[in-house]
């Protein structure tokens, strides 16, 4: 089986871990992406993941209901600190070994982020869980883990979400919409495609990271992009 790449940054929503239900983390979803993820570890690739905070708390519309905005955001980057210990909870009852990093210092309930130091664990095997966004307000999880993938040298930015790739409008409201096999980030931007927000859109441009949006929710798409299937949507 071929392999395409053989370091990944995987950016997980927040809201995907909420599964069947309308708040917080579903066991079974978390179970689920643990096992698709220790299928591609055990393919020898080494994973970076980065995960939202959106199924607990959104710093944006925390600040529309009153809250301080910077405030907020630090309630959603703790909001990625629970989603994370869960992913690596699962991680480790499916025999991966996993390490949580934060961008703020957190001890004990993660390591201090460094590059370093995360890449030093994902060549060790284990899975570096790196969390708390780029631990700045005003900066999403997708930029943080545009930032995080460009750090760690990873050759690809993987984006699961609920869609199977990027389409020329929103495919649960337009039945007409088609969908993109491959397209360039200036194409995004001039199509005013929401894919990420334009800071993260623009880093992973600038430093030529490209990224693959799949569908994460259907078992076994992980592992069928990485043997080189032509899963999703490719953006470089």
């Amino acid at each position: 089986m071929e392999r395409k790449f053989k370091r990944i940054l995987l950016k997980l929503s927040g809201e995907s871990l909420m599964g069947e239900q309308q708040y917080g983390i579903d066991p079974k979803r978390a179970g689920e992406y643990a096992a698709q993820i220790k299928e591609i570890a055990d393919m020898g690739i080494e994973i970076g993941i980065v995960i939202g905070g959106g199924n607990i708390f959104r710093g944006l519309s925390g600040a529309t209901k009153g809250f301080d905005r910077v405030k907020g955001d630090q309630m959603g980057m703790l909001a990625t600190v629970i989603n994370s210990l869960a992913l690596s909870s699962a991680l480790e009852a499916a025999g991966q070994k996993a390490r949580v990093f934060t961008a703020i210092d957190m001890h004990p309930i993660g390591e201090h982020y460094s590059k370093w130091r995360a890449i030093e664990a994902m060549k060790r095997g284990e899975i570096a869980i790196m969390s708390c966004g780029t631990g700045n307000p005003f900066f999403t999880t997708d930029t943080g883990s545009a930032l995080r993938g460009i750090e760690i040298e990873a050759d690809v930015m993987l984006k699961g979400t609920r869609v199977d790739g990027i389409y020329t409008a929103d495919p649960e409201k337009d039945p007409t919409a088609t969908k993109f096999d491959s397209i360039t980030y200036d194409e995004i931007y001039t199509r005013g495609l929401k894919v990420m927000d334009l800071t993260a859109t623009t880093l992973c441009k600038e430093n030529n990271l490209p990224i693959i949006v799949f569908d994460m929710d259907t078992v076994g798409n992980l592992k069928k992009v990485m043997s080189g299937e032509n899963i999703g949507t490719y953006v470089y």
